[in-house]
């Protein structure tokens, strides 16, 4: 090719062409789209702001305060019937479920009992502790708004996954000591560790089991933006205070903004969507879902970025804590499996060290483990929607186990027609199908409490 158009080059007409490929054919090479991306952001954009004038104007101004504090505190809900605060009430109890997991590991580190007796009191103070508000959400649902419950139940199941992972390790650690035949070492005998390669007045000392087992060392992972514990986290010698403004007016502006996007606008696109889902109207209810996409994924984003990088970053320089790997580049997942191991970091490492690598240590194989991980990940997101709800239904549940023939039919996309295909399916996942539960659950929720539609 080349030997000809040097022939042709050498002709007296001058010749203007030459063998190339259309932009647009990926066989050009060429990769520059970044005006198109442009355009695409500006009728986003465009179309957003439209969708919200359309809002403003249809329903007016819907944003209340006030409506914000009794939705996230529960005060005076139900009609009077309510009481003080009582998500803060219900959330004091698990200074009892945390003091019970103390004494009983100094106890086991101290063997005043056996292992199995304190391995069964463990067990029950935590099915007892996860229970807690299944019961008090039944017998005193009046007194909770649903965010204040969902609130509540978030921290339950927060707690519940350190105090699991605290008393897992600590086993660990104690069974270790008594492999090796190792004696309890007194504080004085610590190996001091200097932070980082260089030198530096500030010296780190290792604690090691059982020096670990005070309440202070256990609060302090209580309020550690992680779900996994260890004896001697990696910590920052001290507080950024521009950064650590910077996070708060963050959280703050965050709150305020997500709290206002639900009450204008997804809180009208839901109420919209109960009578064409009720009636099973496909075209109006195909509709109202793709209608509802837009806030609900708005908000969805925002919350990301409010609750893992602002929240969890404000948590660890307050405390800090110097790990803040809280997320990945999620939004690159080319497949199922790759979005849930980047876009919750800390929960993904708590899956993995506390479920999935047991499992695969007990002899069974990791797709297996991977299952397990998934019904356990799927019994967690119902139990963080049906219980502030009072409807046990199985809809967050049966969306997590869908994630398994999901990710295998994302895998067999990616590997057919690229990484992009992949790409766009995990996006239409998450567009698609958080709206669809939402429209789903409130449909349950008006029939269980209202019976009229």
């Amino acid at each position: 090719m080349k030997k000809d158009d040097r022939k042709r080059q050498s002709q007296p007409d001058k010749p203007f062409h030459q063998s190339q490929e259309s932009l647009f054919t990926w066989s050009s090479g060429f990769s520059n789209f970044s005006g198109l991306v442009n355009l695409g952001f500006l009728l986003l954009s465009i179309g957003g702001f439209r969708l919200l004038l359309e809002n403003f104007i249809k329903y007016g101004i819907r944003i209340d305060p006030i409506q914000w504090y009794i939705a996230l505190t529960g005060h005076n809900y139900g009609e009077g019937q309510g009481e003080g605060f009582p998500s803060l009430t219900l959330i004091l109890y698990t200074l009892v479920a945390i003091f019970i997991c103390f004494m009983v590991e100094k106890g086991l580190s101290v063997k005043r009992h056996a292992e199995k007796i304190g391995m069964l009191i463990h067990a029950i103070n935590l099915v007892v502790f996860i229970l807690v508000p299944v019961v008090i959400m039944n017998i005193h649902g009046h007194n909770f708004s649903i965010i204040s419950a969902s609130i509540m139940c978030f921290g339950y199941s927060n707690t519940f996954m350190k105090l699991w992972s605290y008393i897992h390790v600590n086993m660990w650690c104690r069974h270790d000591t008594l492999k090796s035949g190792m004696k309890t070492q007194n504080s004085s005998d610590n190996i001091n560790e200097v932070n980082g390669n260089k030198k530096d007045h500030h010296t780190e000392f290792l604690v090691k089991y059982p020096q670990n087992l005070h309440l202070k060392d256990l609060f302090y992972f209580l309020c550690a933006p992680t779900l996994c514990y260890e004896l001697n986290f990696p910590r920052k010698h001290e507080i950024r205070k521009q950064f650590l403004l910077k996070r708060t007016l963050e959280v703050i502006i965050g709150v305020n903004v997500v709290l206002a996007l639900v009450q204008q606008w997804m809180i009208p696109s839901v109420q919209n969507s109960l009578i064409p889902f009720s009636n099973m109207d496909l075209p109006h209810t195909t509709e109202r879902l793709l209608k509802l996409a837009v806030p609900n994924h708005l908000v969805w984003l925002c919350f990301f970025y409010l609750t893992f990088h602002s929240f969890l970053n404000l948590l660890g320089e307050i405390t800090q804590f110097a790990d803040r790997n809280f997320y990945s580049d999620w939004w690159n997942a080319d497949c199922i499996n790759t979005f849930w191991r980047c876009w919750n970091i800390p929960v993904h490492r708590w899956c993995v060290r506390h479920v999935y690598v047991p499992i695969i240590t007990m002899g069974f194989s990791q797709s297996t483990a991977s299952n397990v991980v998934f019904f356990v990940s799927a019994i967690f997101h119902e139990y963080l929607v049906s219980i502030p709800l009072r409807i046990f239904k199985i809809w967050a549940f049966m969306g997590m186990m869908a994630q398994i023939p999901l990710a295998r039919l994302s895998n067999h996309v990616k590997e057919r027609f690229g990484p992009r295909w992949g790409n766009i399916i995990v996006w239409s996942s998450l567009i698609i199908g958080q709206p669809l539960a939402i429209m789903m659950y409130y449909h349950d929720y008006i029939v269980t409490y209202y019976r009229e539609i």
